[in-house]
């Protein structure tokens, strides 16, 4: 019998392969495969087994997966918890590392695969009420300052808790004084046994002094670094070998060594033993490593709360207060009680609270925060605003159009947050690498036992058991484990404070592979702001003005950027506008209705087409005079008769010259695909030397231009800012969003400028080539530092030079090697792009 049940829980590898063991292991089944893209299991039996049986055995192993019969696609929520938590977390936890893919822990811990400390998901709320409490009496909380109601006492601002990063931190760190308190006088004893007339043998035995190093190590190994043996307790009963199963075994070892060799010395051969008869022990060797591995993961843990800074930097853009506008009244009240529609001041100064459009006044904003550009842009009447952007030195009125988590800024966060969290599929490698690492590194310390006790110098066992400690200690499958996360987490925060938003962490990989991009015209090449120049009449049926009262009849129910401009130019020449009826937007062609009992189209010459009106040569070379010269000529027929034309100019942004410039030095190819006709898009295309264009495109064409480019074996980049680029914006290798444009197009694609033109391309490509060559730099350390490190701890260099490397300092080297992966990826921060 075979059956194919539903999953839930599982994201990644580990979880298909986990799950598929578990249900293999019921009673009565043949055979359990376990499909994680399609979330199935296909279970094999000799006789039915119900869906019950199968449910408890998940829940037997922990409850993480649940199985379902097909079609029932139960989503299992949280339980509430009664305490929200009160720091600046979300009481959400995940392994830096993404052992588990995105998989998520809803207490403070360790990672159950590679053992690492879990990291808080940062509370990704953009504004935070402050809150006032009585110093006498704590349980009085106000969201505003006064007195308290019980002592009359002036309200204090309440102290945000720490996070639960800070909180592990300061553990971790007491922990490490607590640890070094203790190491320091045994590093010190053991040490003092190289003097020869040591001081301490004259005041007891050395025998006696190992006892005094057993309990000096004693809060060492049972409370300051416990976790490491807890840890490694863990990944072994799990099977899930990591860093920590090499620290606990080596460091255990040693440790227990020592404990025997004091209680038993008679057991023990004499080339173990010091001259006065008592075992030499490693207790100053078990608590050095200890300490120095904990020294890593305090200096991991105030690395790891800089690489996601960014995140933290943008929630401090968010403002707390706004002052409403309510009739002839002013009040102050808290960004969470801004409704959409409210009408608010921002004052010289102050921050912009909530994304709107300014209603009343003029003034300069510095945008920089958001955008990455410096210089302050000027804004007056009906322009939009943003969050978290400053106001210059006037006072102005603004509408409240997006609040809360709908503003750009949140938008911003999240997006940022999500990207830094995502997995690049370079990481693949190092998790092939890390799946194999532990147990070689015990295999190689088994064999380095053997050959040191075979072939090694006398004393041949103290060689032997030292070096097969220190190749425990030296090898660090973190370094590898965090050479894509940290990069990818610290490159991600960058770009955002620079305007390029990351979708994620394969966005970046690919982008720095792109070799051809596609752009649009309108809004990407050009300023998106297009003004009509002029409007002309081709019969003596209608005038111009008449002509221009039908188009702005027809494009007042459009959103179209063209639509707009028409409409703008038709009410400053004062055209009455008629009612029209059954408007329709034709994609990639024009609009109809119908006006006064004619049918009435607009558009290009394709529209004309589909509205079975005829161009004659005379009505083209007319617009063609206009084209040439870069301008948009649209159509106007009447009861398929073509009476009329518009004409639409459109400036060429003065970034796109130069940043098409800096990209084909760069060696990518930039092509121009756009739905106006040819003579205009050639006149674009020889201005800006692009390298091809098309034109007169609809969105399937855009679309069957970027699947052959990449028949041709290309790396397509695609730009565009309109609903008709989303499709292929979907279908490129990297889809690039123009932040000015429309919400679909953002969905669509991987990378969103937020200031809507070519040179935040130059930044994204110049991005992500910086955060590759960094995780290929961390990639290379650890790979090298592994490879060379632990052959050389197994002694590969004693028989040519000498040298042999103490356990002691194979822990420090362990220690900085996560570190400094860290350190490394933290350079991104200060690169310019």
């Amino acid at each position: 019998m075979k059956h194919t049940y539903h999953i839930h829980g599982m994201t990644c590898n580990g979880c298909r392969s986990h799950v598929e063991q578990t249900l293999s292991k019921v009673k009565g089944v043949s055979k359990a495969s376990v499909n994680l893209e399609k979330s199935e299991a296909t279970i094999e039996m000799k006789q039915y087994i119900p869906l019950e049986t199968f449910q408890d055995a998940l829940k037997d192993d922990g409850g993480r997966y649940s199985i379902h019969n097909q079609g029932e696609h139960h989503h299992h929520l949280k339980p509430k918890t009664e305490k929200t938590p009160k720091g600046k977390g979300t009481g959400t936890f995940y392994c830096p590392m993404h052992c588990e893919g995105d998989k998520t822990y809803d207490k403070a811990g360790d990672c159950p695969v590679c053992g690492m400390d879990l990291v808080e998901e940062q509370n990704l709320s953009a504004t935070s009420s402050e809150q006032w409490t009585c110093p006498m009496h704590p349980e009085v909380v106000k969201d505003e300052s006064g007195s308290c109601p019980i002592c009359g006492m002036d309200l204090v601002p309440m102290q945000p808790d720490l996070s639960a990063e800070e909180k592990t931190y300061k553990k971790l760190l007491k922990k490490f004084w607590i640890a070094t308190a203790f190491t320091l006088p045994i590093f010190l004893m053991a040490m003092s046994e190289m003097l020869n007339n040591n001081p301490l043998y004259d005041i007891m035995e050395q025998k006696y002094w190992n006892w005094v190093q057993f309990v000096l190590s004693i809060p060492v190994v049972f409370y300051a670094t416990w976790l490491f043996f807890e840890r490694a307790y863990r990944s072994l009963k799990t099977w899930k070998l990591n860093m920590f199963t090499l620290i606990g075994i080596g460091a255990g070892v040693s440790w227990l060594f020592s404990v025997f060799g004091m209680l038993f010395p008679d057991f023990f051969p004499a080339q173990f033993k010091t001259e006065s008869g008592a075992v030499h022990v490693y207790f100053e060797a078990a608590s050095v490593i200890l300490t120095l591995v904990l020294m890593g993961q305090v200096l991991e843990a105030r690395a790891h709360s800089k690489t996601n800074s960014a995140v933290k930097e943008l929630l401090k853009l968010a403002p707390n207060k706004a002052v409403r506008v309510v009739g002839e009244n002013e009040e102050e009240v808290s960004i969470d009680q801004i409704k959409l529609g409210d009408t608010l001041r921002v004052k010289p100064g102050d921050k912009i609270p909530v994304d709107g459009v300014i209603t009343e006044g003029e003034t300069t904003i510095d945008e920089s925060m958001i955008t990455g550009e410096p210089i302050p842009v000027n804004k007056s009447q009906d322009d939009k605003v943003s969050s978290g952007t400053i106001n210059g030195n006037q006072s102005f009125l603004m509408k409240a159009e997006k609040v809360g988590s709908d503003t750009l800024l949140s938008q911003i966060i999240h997006m940022v947050n999500d990207a830094s969290r995502s997995r690049a599929p370079i990481q693949n490698l190092a998790d092939k690498v890390s799946g194999y690492f532990v147990p070689v590194v015990v295999l190689i310390s088994i064999i380095t036992f053997i050959v040191w006790a075979i072939w090694g110098p006398e004393p041949v066992y103290v060689y032997a058991f030292v070096n097969a400690i220190a190749v425990l200690i030296i090898a660090c499958p973190c370094a590898l484990g965090l050479a894509t996360p940290m990069s990818v987490m610290v490159g991600v925060g960058k770009g955002a404070q620079n305007g390029v938003l990351i979708k994620n962490a394969e966005a970046l990989e690919k982008m720095d592979k792109v070799n051809t991009l596609i752009v649009d015209k309108t809004g990407t090449i050009t300023e998106g702001k297009p003004t009509v120049e002029t409007v002309g009449a081709f019969s003596d049926v209608l005038n111009e003005s008449e002509v221009l009262q039908y188009i702005v009849s027809l494009n007042t129910n459009s959103e179209h950027p063209l639509a707009e401009a028409t409409v703008k130019y038709g009410k400053e020449h004062k055209a009455e506008i008629i009612k029209s009826e059954n408007f329709s937007a034709v994609t990639g062609k024009g609009v109809e209705a119908i006006i006064n009992d004619k049918k009435v189209a607009l558009g290009n010459p394709k529209m004309m087409e589909y509205a079975k009106a005829d161009i004659t040569s005379k009505m083209k070379d007319e617009a063609k005079t206009y084209q040439k010269q870069g301008k948009t000529v649209s159509y106007l027929s009447l009861d398929k008769t073509v009476v009329g034309y518009v004409v639409i100019g459109d400036k060429i942004k003065e970034t796109s010259g130069k940043a098409i410039k800096t990209l084909q030095a760069k060696g990518i190819d930039v092509v121009m695909l756009t739905g106006d006709n040819h003579d205009t898009a050639q006149a674009v295309a020889s201005e800006l030397n692009l390298a091809g264009f098309k034109a007169s495109m609809l969105p399937e064409d855009k679309l069957k231009e970027v699947e052959k480019l990449q028949e041709k074996g290309k790396v397509v980049a695609m730009a565009g800012d309109g609903i008709n680029d989303a499709p292929a914006l979907a279908k490129s290798d990297v889809g690039i969003a123009m932040g000015t444009g429309t919400d679909v197009a953002i969905e669509s694609a991987m990378i969103t400028l937020v200031k809507g033109d070519l040179h935040g391309i130059v930044k994204a490509k110049n991005l992500s080539h910086s955060v590759m060559k960094n995780i290929k730099q961390n990639l290379f350390f650890a790979l090298i530092y592994n490879t060379l490190g632990v052959p050389i701890a197994a002694g590969v260099l004693f028989p040519f030079f000498g040298i042999l490397l103490s356990p002691m300092i194979a822990a420090l080297a362990m220690s900085f090697s996560s570190v400094s992966v860290i350190a490394n990826a933290l350079r991104l921060r200060t690169i310019k792009i």
